[in-house]
């Protein structure tokens, strides 16, 4: 066997062993992180690039970040983000097309300040899309490889990784969807009661560790039946599907909004005490007072409701007493005035 046969014989035999390698990856585990990982130590190990990494495309914000990046300069990329169209990398995204380029100082788009940054001094640069339904959903990059060797074969092959690459990240999406559907109320877009008492299990955890507080308030529409019985059931769930986001938009980003059942809806307010919570109800109360419902079906509806307070650990100690406690606040106010806040251990505001 000559030189030559040898070598490209080996050359095959690592390429089938890093398909195994990845294929394995692929169907023995759903975590993106460790796939992508194992995808990118592979491709350092066939091309021996200087460094390498994956930057992933934020559609929303068209915008670039480096999910993966290996080598001297990869500290200086973690916070680092492109535009999309920026740079070689950038370029890719943009266009979908691979890039070659075995000078890049001979090359327009080469973005000058990334180097400026790692104080790394990029030469040649080989990046590829990951593309899934002619959609880029990254780019997979390489710095400093042998040139002289990069040929249709190497081609192929990165191709293939990149392949693989867009095949993982696209599970990963639609695994977390149907995770996120398991959760998610249809009509509101809030999390659902299931969801409820597994984050208050959590919640129970974490703050008997470290001695916080949480409080949970409990929100019954008032008369909403009457919504329904007027209007039809597609109007009631137009005006629950807003007032989820009502909910919403009044909290911070570490709280909780539930859709409890009905038009019930629970608010969890971590490491936030009786006072405080009292504080987030009574600018729940005072929105939907100020607010009017179902515009665009011309219907201007003005709905209130009755709410419970109660705060974990001085009510109740488990997620079932906590509920039940701002459960019964919620009916004391149903059964009295309607439209005000009832808190464990105070009553009805005045």
């Amino acid at each position: 066997m000559t030189r030559t046969t040898e070598a490209d014989h080996n050359r095959q035999s690592q390429e089938l062993t890093i398909f195994h390698d990845v294929a394995k990856a692929l169907t023995s585990s759903l975590d993106l992180d460790s796939i992508l990982q194992t995808i990118m130590e592979k491709m350092a190990e066939y091309f021996r690039p200087d460094t390498w990494s994956l930057l992933m495309v934020d559609h929303e914000r068209e915008e670039m970040y480096f999910a993966i990046a290996v080598g001297s300069a990869s500290e200086a990329l973690k916070n680092l983000r492109l535009k999309v169209g920026e740079g070689i990398a950038g370029y890719v995204a943009k266009h979908g097309e691979r890039l070659i380029v075995p000078d890049v100082m001979n090359d327009a788009r080469f973005a000058k300040r990334i180097d400026e940054m790692t104080k790394w001094e990029t030469h040649s640069i080989v990046c590829f899309p990951v593309s899934s339904r002619l959609r880029v959903l990254g780019v997979i990059q390489l710095v400093n490889v042998d040139m002289e060797h990069f040929g249709d074969q190497e081609i192929f092959f990165l191709q293939s990784l990149c392949d693989y690459a867009a095949i993982a990240i696209e599970n990963a999406r639609a695994v977390e969807k149907i995770q996120e559907l398991t959760i998610t109320d249809d009509c509101t877009g809030l999390y659902n009661a299931r969801h409820l008492y597994k984050t208050l299990e959590t919640e129970v955890y974490r703050s008997s560790r470290f001695g916080y507080e949480f409080t949970v308030v409990f929100i019954d529409l008032d008369h909403f039946k009457q919504v329904n019985d007027t209007n039809g059931h597609l109007v009631g769930s137009k005006l629950l599907a807003e007032i989820g986001y009502l909910i919403k938009a009044q909290l911070r980003l570490i709280d909780y909004a539930f859709r409890y059942g009905g038009d019930e809806f629970v608010v969890l307010l971590p490491q936030t005490g009786k006072d405080s919570a009292l504080v987030v109800a009574k600018r729940l109360r005072d929105s939907l007072r100020t607010s009017m419902f179902c515009k665009e079906e011309g219907l201007n509806l003005n709905v209130r409701a009755s709410m419970g307070v109660a705060t974990y650990p001085h009510d109740a100690k488990t997620p079932h007493d906590i509920i039940r406690q701002a459960d019964e606040m919620m009916y004391l106010v149903k059964n009295s005035s309607r439209d005000n806040i009832g808190i464990a251990q105070r009553g009805v505001m005045k």
